[in-house]
C-alpha cells in the first residue's frame, strides 16, 4: 500500500483533532486546562467540555443573559461543534421566542454542528449557516451578539455588525484574557474609540460584556 506522505506529514486542524477526540469519549466535562492569569489566578475551578468550546460557566451564563433580556435575534459567530449553539437555544427555548444565526466556516466542522443540532429538540430555534461571519448578512436588529470565531477576526465582526446591534442589546466576546490579548485589546481599542463600553470578566479564557454607545436613550 502506497502512503500518501503529504497527507501523513500534513498538520491537521486543532478544530478537526477536537471533534475527533469528541467522536470518541463524547462530551465530556473536565477541568478548565487555560493557564492562570493576573485576574483568573485559578483556572481549574472552572468546568470545560473541550479547549474550543467556552468554559461550561459561560455557557451558563450566556444561557441566562438569553433568559434575562430575551432577544428577538441572537447572532453567534464560530459555533464549532455546536455546543454554545443549542445552549442559546435552550434559553430561547425557555423565552418560547427567539432565534439564533450562527456561522461556522469550516465544513467539516460545520457538518459536525449540524448533525448536533439536527439531533437535538432546539433546531427550530437555530439557523446554521457554513460562511464567512465577515460576509454574512442578517435581516433584522440584533439583540445579542456572541463573538466565538477566529480570534484574528472578532473586532472585524463587531465593526460590521454594530450599526443593527440595539443599543439595548449586548456584545459579548470570547477569548479575552491578558493572556490572549488579542480580543482584548480589540474590545478595549474599540471602546476607546466611543463605540462600545466594555466590562472584562475575570474568566479563565476572558469574557467581554459590551453595549453599542450610539443609539440610547440618556435623557429619560
Amino acid at each position: 500500500m502506497r502512503l500518501d506522505l503529504k497527507r501523513l506529514f500534513k498538520k491537521e486542524k486543532q478544530e478537526h483533532r477536537i471533534l475527533r477526540q469528541i467522536e470518541r469519549s463524547g462530551d465530556l466535562v473536565q477541568p478548565e486546562y487555560h493557564r492562570a492569569t493576573p485576574e483568573c489566578p485559578h483556572p481549574e475551578r472552572w468546568s470545560m467540555f473541550d479547549s474550543m468550546t467556552a468554559e461550561v460557566e459561560v455557557l451558563e451564563f450566556l444561557r441566562a443573559v438569553v433568559t434575562t433580556i430575551k432577544p428577538e435575534l441572537v447572532v453567534e459567530t464560530g459555533a464549532f461543534s455546536g455546543i454554545s449553539t443549542l445552549w442559546i437555544a435552550e434559553g430561547l427555548k425557555a423565552n418560547g421566542r427567539g432565534r439564533v444565526i450562527s456561522c461556522e466556516f469550516d465544513p467539516v466542522v460545520y457538518a459536525k454542528a449540524k448533525e448536533r443540532i439536527e439531533n437535538s429538540n432546539l433546531a427550530r430555534w437555530i439557523e446554521l449557516r457554513n460562511e464567512s461571519s465577515l460576509e454574512m448578512k442578517v435581516e433584522g436588529t440584533i439583540d445579542l451578539f456572541f463573538g466565538d470565531s477566529d480570534i484574528p477576526v472578532r473586532e472585524q465582526e463587531v465593526r460590521r455588525l454594530l450599526p443593527q446591534i440595539s443599543p439595548y442589546g449586548l456584545i459579548l466576546m470570547h477569548d479575552a484574557s491578558s493572556h490572549l490579548k488579542l480580543v482584548r485589546e480589540a474590545a478595549l481599542k474599540l471602546e476607546a474609540e466611543g463605540l462600545i463600553s466594555v466590562v472584562l470578566l475575570p474568566t479563565p479564557r476572558g469574557l467581554v460584556v459590551a453595549q453599542k454607545r450610539a443609539g440610547r436613550d440618556v435623557s429619560s
